[in-house]
C-alpha cells in the first residue's frame, strides 16, 4: 500500500514535490486531503520565494499586473506598504497560486484513498 500511495502523490501534477513534506504513514485515511494539506502546511511546502528584482517584476508583470492580488494578500497577512517590495509580492502570490493549484486536486486525492480502502 505504501508504494501506492508514494506513486500515487509522486504522480501528481503540482509544482510541489509532495513526498519532500508529507509522511506517508501520517496520512489520516479518513481526511487524507486535509492531512496532506497540513503537513505541506507545516513544512512550508507551500511557500514559494522568489529572489532577485527581475524575477520578481517578471513574476508580477505575468500573473498580476496590476498588483491588486498580490497586494490584497499581502493586506490579509498584515503587511504595511512601507515593507513591501517586489519580491515580497511575487512571493505571497507564488505561494497563494501553487496552494490554489494544490486544492484543486482535492476530489482525485480522497478519490484514490477511498478506492484505496475499498481494495
Amino acid at each position: 500500500m505504501e508504494t501506492k500511495i508514494k506513486d500515487f502523490l509522486s504522480d501528481l501534477n503540482t509544482e510541489i514535490d509532495v513526498l519532500n513534506y508529507v509522511d506517508i504513514d501520517n496520512i489520516d485515511l479518513l481526511h487524507p486531503f486535509d492531512s496532506i494539506c497540513e503537513m505541506i502546511e507545516d513544512n512550508n511546502g507551500f511557500d514559494i520565494e522568489i529572489i532577485y528584482y527581475s524575477n520578481a517584476i517578471d513574476f508580477l508583470a505575468e500573473h498580476d499586473p496590476s498588483l491588486q492580488e498580490s497586494l490584497e494578500i499581502a493586506s490579509e497577512y498584515g503587511f504595511e506598504v512601507g515593507s513591501l517590495n517586489s519580491g515580497i509580492l511575487a512571493s505571497l502570490l507564488a505561494s497563494k497560486l501553487v496552494r490554489d493549484e494544490f486544492y484543486e486536486l482535492e476530489s482525485e486525492i480522497n478519490d484514490f484513498f477511498e478506492d484505496l480502502e475499498e481494495e
